[in-house]
Parts: C-alpha cells; sequence; structure tokens
C-alpha cells in the first residue's frame, strides 16, 4: 500500500504565496510520475501541475507563470510553490503518485481571499 501525506494548506490574502508538501510512503519505489490536482468549490478536480517521467514538467495555464512543481527524490516529496495567489486558486488541493495504479493523497486546503 502507498500513503501520500500533504501539508502546507492555509489561508493566505491574494498575491500571497503558499508552498504545499506532499510524502509518498509504503511500498514505492523508483521516481515515479507525481502531481497535484484540485477541485474549487462547487467544481470538478482539475489538474494543476504534474512530474512526468523523464522530468518534464506540465502545468494548467491558469498557474502557468505562478506556481512551480519540484520533487527531492530522496525523501519521495513533490512540492508545489504558489505565488501572486488568486481568489481563483481557492480549493481543496489533492497530490497523486502513478506507481502501477494512481495513489490519491487525503486534500488539503487551500483558501485566498481577495
Amino acid at each position: 500500500q502507498v500513503q501520500l501525506v500533504e501539508s502546507g494548506g492555509g489561508l493566505v490574502q491574494a498575491g500571497g504565496s503558499l508552498r504545499l508538501s506532499c510524502a509518498a510512503s509504503g511500498r514505492i519505489w523508483g521516481i515515479n510520475p507525481m502531481g497535484w490536482y484540485r477541485r474549487p468549490p462547487g467544481k470538478q478536480r482539475e489538474l494543476v501541475a504534474g512530474l512526468l517521467r523523464g522530468g518534464s514538467t506540465n502545468y494548467a495555464d491558469s498557474v502557468k507563470g505562478r506556481f512551480t512543481i519540484s520533487r527531492d527524490n530522496a525523501k519521495n516529496t513533490v512540492y508545489l510553490q504558489m505565488n501572486s495567489l488568486k481568489p481563483e486558486d481557492t480549493g481543496v488541493y489533492y497530490c497523486y503518485t502513478d506507481f502501477n495504479q494512481r495513489y490519491w493523497g487525503q486534500g488539503t486546503q487551500v483558501t485566498v481571499s481577495s
């Protein structure tokens, strides 16, 4: 079994920054795709950023230039640095990893006030 534990969410004013972390543990090894989705209030879950096999990244158009995804392979941890936050970034943020199947974290709330 694989566990993902997220941290770093919270309440921030528009224009502020937050850094999310997600640590993978359990029966997982190697460097696997990892990333972040979010679910805005009343909307579907959407991709925010992902780290693909080979090290490439992809971002939602709405966060390009403001968010940066990175990882620490030794810690099996993925990070999401979020700058210039906007109220529309509000939502529950979920990390994932793909290891034979997709695993999800429990989610962390990010609230951006105007």
